[in-house]
Parts: structure tokens; C-alpha cells; sequence
């Protein structure tokens, strides 16, 4: 997680040797947990909800292309995934907050889905995947037979 700071703060004097602290942070949790020198994927942010009908997860994936951004659904579980490439850089990087690398993000869907009926679209670097609910009704009266 990346943190902000508002420029006057006791913060901002120091603001590149706490993101240095943090990027060495994040190489020993990436040594430590992910294994034999993989990068441990990062989590987008996103916002899932529910309408009358449909599942929505809205990720935050700033400067990603489409072509590199895999979704996919089984059960009730929905993964989103992807690389991110880092840019050329063009001078002495003096902060860098922008991630790069292999991320995921994994959904859990509370209920019943129609996975035929799933959209995505990316625009804005937003990506906005619709799910419907399943329009089966699931509750029904048994007779007792004699």
C-alpha cells in the first residue's frame, strides 16, 4: 500500500527516504513470500457491488491495455489478471508509486450468476466487469407424494 502525504507535512522533508524504505520493504516480502525470486502479485483496487441484477467489479488498472488483462469466471469465483510493463524510463527517477508486474485480483460472488450473460469493458483505465444474477428462481414448493 502506498502512502500519501500532503506537501507541508512533517512528511514531505523526507518523503524519499520513506519511499525508499518502503520499496526495500516490499523486496524482503517479496524474497520472503514469493519463492524462488517471483514477484508476489499485486491487488488492484477495486469496488464491487450489486444492483437489482448484476454484479459489478470496477478495478483500478491506470495504463494497462485490454490485450493484457485476462478475466475469467468458474463457479462463483471471478479472477481477474495481468501484467503491467514498466515504462522507459526517461530521466533519473526521483519517487516511483506506479506499480508494475503480474497482478490479481480475486472475487468472491455472494450468489446465484448467469455466467453467459458476463460483459467487461476497460475505458479511463477503469476496468468494469458485469456479472448478472441468475434469473432461475431457486425457491420452490414440493408436494409430498402419498
Amino acid at each position: 500500500m502506498t502512502r500519501r502525504h500532503q506537501p507541508g507535512t512533517a512528511l514531505s522533508g523526507r518523503s524519499e527516504e520513506f519511499a525508499d524504505v518502503y520499496d526495500q520493504m516490499g523486496g524482503l516480502l517479496n524474497a520472503a513470500f514469493g519463492g524462488l525470486g517471483e514477484e508476489v502479485p499485486w491487488v488492484p483496487l477495486a469496488d464491487v457491488y450489486e444492483t437489482k441484477d448484476t454484479y459489478v467489479i470496477e478495478a483500478e488498472l491506470p495504463g494497462v491495455r485490454k490485450d493484457a488483462v485476462d478475466i475469467e469466471l468458474e463457479d462463483r469465483e471471478l479472477v481477474i489478471t495481468g501484467d503491467t510493463v514498466e515504462r522507459e524510463g526517461r530521466g533519473l527517477f526521483r519517487r516511483r508509486e506506479r506499480r508494475t508486474g503480474r497482478f490479481e485480483l480475486h472475487t468472491h460472488l455472494p450468489g446465484e450468476i448467469d455466467p453467459d450473460g458476463v460483459q467487461a469493458s476497460l475505458s479511463a483505465g477503469v476496468l468494469t466487469v458485469r456479472v448478472p444474477r441468475s434469473t432461475t428462481e431457486r425457491q420452490r414448493r414440493i408436494e409430498i407424494s402419498d
